[in-house]
C-alpha cells in the first residue's frame, strides 16, 4: 500500500515497479480491479484504435463533441512531456491532485493484483472521469485492441484509423493478424468506423461474426481534397462541401477528420454535421509532437513517426516545403522498424543524427546510427546526449536549413521540452 500524500512524481516512479512486465496484454486483471472500484460509467464511451492517427482522431472527436453543457474526458498515451497530458477534461490536462486521488482509488481496490504502468493509468483515468462526472469518454487504445486494458471499458462506438505493421512482437507479423487484434474493440450492434479504404479481411470477418455496424471508408463515406487546401466530405445521410483544412498539419489530417465525421454520423449526432460547427471544431486543434513546428534559430519540426506508414506521411509533408539542408535527429525503441522508417525520408534528409531515446526499450544510439546509415547510404552522426544532438543539428542546418526530430515520443518529448523555452 502506498503512503498517503505521495506527490504525482513519486507515484509515477512507484507505478514502474508494480509489475515485472512493461507490457502484459490481457483483460482479467483490469476487469477485476475495475469491478472493485465500482465506478459510474460515462453515458457514452468511444474507443479509438489503429496504427497511426489515433491522437489526432481523439483530439478531433473531443473538440467536436465538446459543448457548454457537456463534459468530455479523453485518455491517450504516451504523453509527450507531462503525464497529465494523458488524462484531459474538456481538452485541459487533469491536475496533479485529481490524478493522485485516482491512483489512490486504484491502489485501494487492486490489493495484491499486479498492474502494469499502462493498466494502472487506464484505471486511474476512469476514476478521474467518474470524479469529474464526465458525460463522454474517448479512450485511445494503447496497443492492438482485443487485449488492451482500455478494452475492459465497454464502448458504445469505435474508430479504427488504419492498420499497418507495428508492435509485431505482440500483435502479429502480418496485416491480417494485426487487424484481428484491432477489431477486438467492436461490439454487437454498435457503430465502428474503419477509416482506411484498405480493409483487412480479418476486420470485416470479425464485424460479420459479432454483428457490429461496420462503417467503411470508400464505401459508406468519402472525402476529396481541393487544390486550394480545402476539402469535402460525403457520408450516408449528409454531405459537407467546402470544409476548411483542419489546423493540424498534413494532408493525412483530412483522412483522420473524415473518419471522425463518419463516426459522428454513425452515432446519430446529426446536429454536429454542419460546416460551421466542423470548421470551428477542427480549426482550434493543436497536438504536441505531431507535425509540430517551432522556430528556434532554425525551423524545427517535431513528429513522433515511429513506423513506416507514419514516416511516409511525414515525408509527404516535408516535400511540400523546400528547405535545404534538412537535418534529422532520430531516436527509436527496440521493437520498431528502423529501416522502414528511414526509407521514406532517405531522399529528403541530408544529415542524420542518432540519439538514444529516453526509455529502457530504446535502441542504443550507436546501433541506431549504424542501421540508419546502412538503410540510407548516408553517414549518421552518433550523439551522446540530446544537447549534443541539438548543437550538431544547428551546425549541419547552417543558415537556411531545418531540423526534424522524430522516431519516438521518447525523443520528441525531451527535445521539445528542451527547446520550448526558445524565444
Amino acid at each position: 500500500m502506498a503512503q498517503a500524500g505521495l506527490p504525482l512524481t513519486d507515484w509515477l516512479r512507484r507505478l514502474e515497479t508494480l509489475s515485472p512486465h512493461e507490457i502484459e496484454l490481457g483483460l482479467d486483471r483490469v476487469l477485476e480491479v475495475l469491478d472493485r472500484m465500482a465506478l459510474d460509467r460515462p453515458s457514452r464511451v468511444i474507443h479509438v484504435a489503429g496504427t497511426n492517427g489515433k491522437g489526432s482522431s481523439v483530439a478531433m472527436l473531443q473538440s467536436l463533441l465538446s459543448a457548454p453543457d457537456t463534459i468530455v474526458g479523453t485518455y491517450t498515451s504516451p504523453h509527450v512531456i507531462h503525464y497529465n497530458e494523458r488524462i484531459r477534461i474538456n481538452g485541459e490536462p487533469a491536475g496533479d491532485s485529481e490524478i493522485v486521488a485516482a491512483f489512490e482509488h486504484v491502489e485501494a481496490a487492486r490489493n495484491d493484483i499486479a498492474l502494469t504502468y499502462f493498466e494502472y493509468g487506464t484505471l486511474a483515468a476512469m476514476a478521474v472521469f467518474d470524479a469529474m462526472n464526465v458525460d463522454t469518454a474517448i479512450l485511445e487504445i494503447g496497443m492492438g485492441g482485443r487485449l488492451d486494458a482500455v478494452n475492459a471499458v465497454e464502448p458504445d462506438a469505435g474508430l479504427i484509423t488504419n492498420v499497418s505493421l507495428d508492435h509485431c512482437e505482440w500483435l502479429g507479423n502480418d496485416i491480417e493478424s494485426i487487424g484481428f487484434e484491432k477489431a477486438g474493440i467492436m461490439r454487437e450492434g454498435e457503430p465502428v468506423v474503419f477509416a482506411d479504404p484498405d480493409v483487412p479481411a480479418s476486420v470485416q470477418a470479425q464485424a460479420d461474426k459479432i454483428g457490429a455496424s461496420l462503417i467503411l471508408a470508400g464505401r459508406d463515406y468519402t472525402w476529396t481534397v481541393a487544390d486550394d487546401g480545402g476539402w469535402s466530405w460525403r457520408g450516408q445521410r449528409h454531405e459537407l462541401p467546402s470544409l476548411a483544412r483542419p489546423s493540424l498539419a498534413g494532408d493525412i489530417q483530412m483522412h483522420n477528420a473524415a473518419g471522425v465525421l463518419a463516426l459522428i454520423e454513425g452515432l446519430g449526432l446529426d446536429s454536429l454535421l454542419a460546416p460551421a460547427i466542423v470548421d470551428a471544431a477542427f480549426g482550434r486543434l493543436s497536438l504536441a509532437g505531431r507535425m509540430q513546428s517551432l522556430k528556434c534559430g532554425h525551423d524545427w519540426l517535431f513528429d513522433v513517426a515511429h513506423n513506416p506508414a507514419a514516416a511516409t506521411a511525414l515525408a509527404a509533408t516535408l516535400r511540400r516545403s523546400a528547405s535545404t539542408p534538412t537535418v534529422a535527429i532520430v531516436g527509436m525503441l527496440d521493437d520498431k522498424d528502423v529501416e522502414g522508417v528511414a526509407a521514406p525520408l532517405a531522399g529528403i534528409v541530408d544529415h542524420w543524427i542518432a540519439v538514444t531515446a529516453a526509455s529502457p526499450r530504446a535502441i542504443d544510439a550507436a546501433e541506431l546510427g549504424r542501421r540508419i546509415a546502412n538503410a540510407t547510404n548516408k553517414a549518421c552522426l552518433i550523439a551522446d546526449t540530446h544537447k549534443a544532438a541539438i548543437d550538431n543539428a544547428r551546425e549541419f542546418a547552417g543558415g537556411d536549413g531545418r531540423v526534424l526530430v522524430t522516431g519516438s515520443f521518447y525523443v520528441v518529448g525531451p527535445m521539445l521540452e528542451r527547446l520550448s523555452a526558445c524565444d
